[in-house]
C-alpha cells in the first residue's frame, strides 16, 4: 500500500484486475535488509500479477535507462516462477502501479531489490502449488511446476495451467511461509544470456522516451534562464514575446515561460524576453577550485582508524595530492517531462531515475497530496545519477497547473549542461610509508568526493582514512564551496578514491622496486580479490617488471557495489603532443551470481567506455557560476574512435548472491590508465582528466 493511501482490498483488485496476486511484506529471509527491517513496504504492494491468460506482469519501481534491468528482473521472476521468459510483461517506474522505491542508482536494483522480487516469485510458485494440489487432489510434494503448468509428477498428463488456476478468480493470498529460492546449480533462465526485452523497440526506433509523449492540446514550454548560477532577476520585459501569435505567457511564482503549440515558436518568443540580472562575483575557476575546497572543508570524519601512524616523516615516506575537476553526466537524452493537471490530480511523464521521490517533489510544488500525483517513467536515454533531481518535472507540473493545459518541458543541450548536478571537483591527500618492502602506514583524506571507494582492501597495519564533505547520495547537494549544484555521477566518489589509492599503490611499488601486481598480492589476503587480479593478469598476459618498464601497461582494482573488479590497460603516449592512445583494456568482475552474462559484459564495456571520459577528456569549463560548456563541441565525451579493444571477463562465484554490475568497471579506469601512463613515461599524473596539455606539462617538468 502506498503510504497514506486509503485503499480497500476491493479497490486494490479493481486496480489490478483479475488473477492471482502475490502480496509481499517485509524483506525476504536472507535479503540484504532483512535484519534492518523492511526495505520495501510491508503493506499490500503487488509485485506480481498472474493473469487469466497465463501472462505474468511484473511491477517494479526501478526504471530502465539502458542498463538492462527490464530484462534481468524478468529473468529473476521467470526463474523462480517457472515460466518462459517470453510470457513476462514488465511495468517499471509507474507510481500508481508499482511498489514504492527510492530510485534506480548505486547498482542497487539486482543486489537489493532482486531478493525481494525473487522471493515474491518463489511465493507465487508456492501459492500455485497449493492451488494445484487442491485442484488435482495430490499433495504439493507430488507436483511439478514447469513452463506455467502444475502437473502430477507420477502422472504428467494430469495437469492444470497457471491460467486455469487464475481464470476468472481474484485470489489474493498473503504468503507467510518461506519459499526456498532456486539454487544456482538449477538455473535455466538466470545465469543465461537472454535477449533484451527492450532491444527490438530501441533498435527500430519504436521505444518511447519522455519527450516523445504527446497529449491533445499540449503546449511546449521555453523558460527564461539565468545567465549564470546565483544570478538575481532585477527586471523583465515580456511585451514583445507576449504579442506573438499563439503565445501563452506565464510569469508567476518565480517562473517566466513561453508556451506554444510549436516548440520552435516558443523558443523564438522566449529569446525576445528582455531581462536584467545582477550577477554574483566570480570567485573560482578550474585552477582555483581545489584550494577553495580544502580551505572551506568541513571537519573530516574518520572512516577507518587502526594501529598508529608514524609521528614524523621518514625517508620511506611518500606524499601525494590528487585532483579532479567537475564532470557532467552528459546523457544523450536531455531531461524532459510532460505534465497534465486536472481536477486536483497531476500526471507526469518524466525522464527520471527517482519516480517516487519525484512524485513527492511535484506534490509539494503543486500543494497536492502525493497520492494525487502519478509519475510515469518511459525509457531513459541514460542517467548515470544525473536524472535524480528532476527539476524539469516540477517545472512542467507547475506550468501545467498555472496554464490549465498539458505542458512539456524538454531541456536543450545547453540547459542540460547548465542545470546538471555535476560530479564534484575534489581533492585527495595521501601519505604512506614503506618498511621492509611492505606498506607500513597509510594516512588518507578525501575532500568533496565522499567516502565510497576510500577504504583500503590491502593489509596495512597502521591506517587512518578520513573524508570531508560530499554530495548526498541520490540527491542534489550544494555547499558554499561549489559554485553550482553537485550530485552523484556513476560510481560517485569511488572514481576519485580508487584513482588516488591505486596510483599511490603503484608509486609505492616503484619505490620498493617491485612489480605492481606482485606488490598488490603481497598485501592481499582477500581470496576474491586475489582471484580477480589473477584472472586479469592471465588474460592480459601480464609480465612482471618493476616500474617504469616503458611498455605502457597499468593495473588497478577495487571493490564497489559488492563486486570485486580489476582492470589492466595498455597505452601509448605521444611525447610531442601529449596525446594518450588506449590500445586495450582487460577487465574482470566477480559479481556473485550473474543474472544475464551478456548484459553484465555490456555493463562492463559501457563502464569502461564512460571511464575513458573522466580519465582523459571530460572536465567542465566554468568561471564562477558561468558554465562555459554548452554542447559536445567543447565538452569531450569519448568518441567511438577512442574506444580500445575491450575484454570483459566474469569470474564465476555461484556461492555469492548477485551484486552490482553497473558501476564497478567505471571506478578503476582513471587509476589503470594513470598507472599505464606512469609505466610508459616514468611520470605520474595526479590530476584528472589526463589531457594532452597536462601530459606535456608533466613530461617537460620531469
Amino acid at each position: 500500500m502506498i503510504a497514506g493511501a486509503e485503499f480497500s482490498r476491493r479497490d486494490f483488485f479493481q486496480v489490478l484486475g483479475g488473477g492471482i496476486v502475490v502480496l509481499m511484506g517485509a524483506g525476504p529471509p536472507g535479503s540484504p535488509a532483512a535484519d534492518a527491517g523492511p526495505l520495501y513496504p510491508s503493506d499490500f504492494n503487488a509485485y506480481l500479477l498472474i493473469g487469466n491468460d497465463g501472462r505474468v506482469t511484473v511491477y517494479s519501481g526501478k526504471i530502465e535507462m539502458g542498463q538492462g534491468v527490464m530484462t534481468s528482473q524478468a529473468q529473476m521472476v521467470a526463474e523462480e516462477l517457472r515460466v518462459p521468459l517470453d510470457v513476462i510483461d514488465m511495468v517499471l517506474g509507474d507510481t500508481d502501479r508499482c511498489p514504492p522505491d527510492m530510485g534506480t542508482f548505486g547498482s542497487l536494483t539486482t543486489r537489493m531489490f532482486g531478493p525481494y522480487l525473487r522471493a515474491a516469485a518463489a511465493r507465487a510458485r508456492l501459492t500455485l502449488a497449493t492451488l494445484g494440489a487442491e485442484r488435482l487432489g495430490v499433495p504439493v510434494s507430488g507436483l511439478v511446476l514447469e513452463n506455467g503448468v502444475v502437473s502430477v509428477a507420477a502422472a504428467p498428463a494430469r495437469r492444470v495451467s497457471y491460467a486455469e488456476l487464475s481464470q476468472g478468480a481474484r485470489i489474493a493470498e498473503r504468503v507467510d511461509a518461506n519459499a526456498a529460492l532456486r539454487a544456482a546449480a538449477d538455473f535455466d533462465v538466470m545465469g543465461r544470456s537472454a535477449p533484451r526485452l527492450d532491444g527490438v523497440a530501441k533498435v527500430t526506433g519504436a521505444a518511447h522516451y519522455a519527450a516523445d509523449v504527446r497529449l491533445p492540446g499540449m503546449r511546449y514550454a521555453c523558460l527564461l534562464r539565468p545567465p549564470v548560477h546565483g544570478a538575481t532577476l532585477l527586471s523583465v520585459d515580456t511585451a514583445i514575446a507576449a504579442a506573438r501569435p499563439g503565445i501563452t505567457l506565464v510569469a508567476r511564482d518565480g517562473l517566466t515561460a513561453v508556451l506554444h503549440a510549436d516548440p520552435e515558436a516558443a523558443a523564438r518568443a522566449c529569446a525576445e524576453i528582455k531581462a536584467e540580472w545582477r550577477l554574483p562575483e566570480a570567485r573560482v575557476d578550474p585552477d582555483t577550485i581545489h584550494d577553495r575546497l580544502v580551505a572551506e572543508a568541513e571537519p573530516a570524519r574518520t572512516i577507518v582508524a587502526r594501529g598508529a601512524l608514524p609521528a614524523a616523516a621518514g625517508g620511506s615516506r611518500l606524499e601525494r595530492r590528487y585532483l579532479k575537476g567537475y564532470v557532467a553526466h552528459a546523457p544523450l537524452e536531455p531531461h524532459a517531462a510532460l505534465a497534465v493537471v486536472r481536477d486536483g490530480k497531476a500526471t507526469v511523464w518524466a525522464s527520471t531515475q527517482t519516480p517516487f521521490p519525484t512524485r513527492e517533489r511535484v506534490a509539494a510544488a503543486l500543494s497536492l497530496a502525493p497520492q494525487a500525483v502519478r509519475v510515469i517513467t518511459p525509457f531513459l536515454g541514460g542517467g548515470f545519477g544525473g536524472k535524480s533531481a528532476d527539476r524539469q518535472a516540477v517545472e512542467a507540473a507547475r506550468l501545467a497547473q498555472i496554464s490549465g493545459v498539458p505542458v512539456q518541458v524538454a531541456w536543450s543541450r545547453g540547459e542540460e549542461f547548465f542545470y546538471d548536478t555535476f560530479d564534484p571537483a575534489c581533492v585527495v591527500d595521501v601519505a604512506a610509508t614503506l618498511a621492509g618492502g611492505r606498506i607500513d602506514s597509510w594516512d588518507y583524506i578525501v575532500y568533496a568526493a565522499g567516502e565510497r571507494g576510500a577504504t583500503l582492501a590491502y593489509d596495512v597495519p597502521n591506517v587512518r582514512i578520513r573524508a570531508s564533505g560530499a554530495p548526498a547520495y541520490g540527491q542534489t547537494a550544494q555547499s558554499g564551496a561549489h559554485p553550482f549544484a553537485v550530485g552523484p555521477w556513476r560510481g560517485p566518489g569511488a572514481n576519485m578514491n580508487v584513482f588516488a589509492t591505486e596510483a599511490t599503490i603503484d608509486a609505492l611499488a616503484a619505490a620498493a622496486g617491485v612489480d605492481p601486481l606482485e606488490f598488490r598480492l603481497r598485501h592481499l589476503s582477500d581470496a576474491r580479490m586475489r582471484r580477480v587480479l589473477g584472472t586479469v593478469a592471465d588474460a592480459f598476459g601480464w609480465q612482471s617488471a618493476a616500474r617504469p618498464s616503458h611498455r605502457g601497461v597499468g593495473l588497478a582494482c577495487s571493490i564497489d557495489a559488492g563486486t570485486y573488479v580489476a582492470t589492466a590497460a595498455e597505452v601509448s603516449v605521444d611525447a610531442s603532443s601529449g596525446a594518450i592512445q588506449v590500445k586495450r583494456i582487460v577487465c574482470a568482475q566477480d559479481m556473485g551470481i550473474v543474472v544475464n552474462p551478456d548484459g553484465a559484459r555490456m555493463q562492463i564495456e559501457g563502464g569502461i567506455t564512460m571511464g575513458l571520459g573522466y580519465a582523459l577528456t571530460e572536465e567542465l569549463r566554468f568561471h564562477g557560476g558561468a558554465v562555459l560548456d554548452h554542447n559536445f563541441d567543447s565538452y569531450r565525451i569519448p568518441r567511438f574512435t577512442a574506444v580500445p579493444h575491450i575484454t570483459a571477463l566474469l569470474v564465476p562465484n555461484p556461492d555469492t548472491p548477485p551484486q552490482g554490475g553497473g558501476e564497478p568497471a567505471v571506478t578503476t579506469m582513471g587509476a589503470a590508465l594513470a598507472n599505464a601512463v606512469f609505466d610508459a613515461t616514468g611520470v605520474q599524473l595526479r590530476r584528472l582528466p589526463m589531457t594532452p596539455a597536462r601530459v606535456l606539462a608533466a613530461l617537460r617538468g620531469r
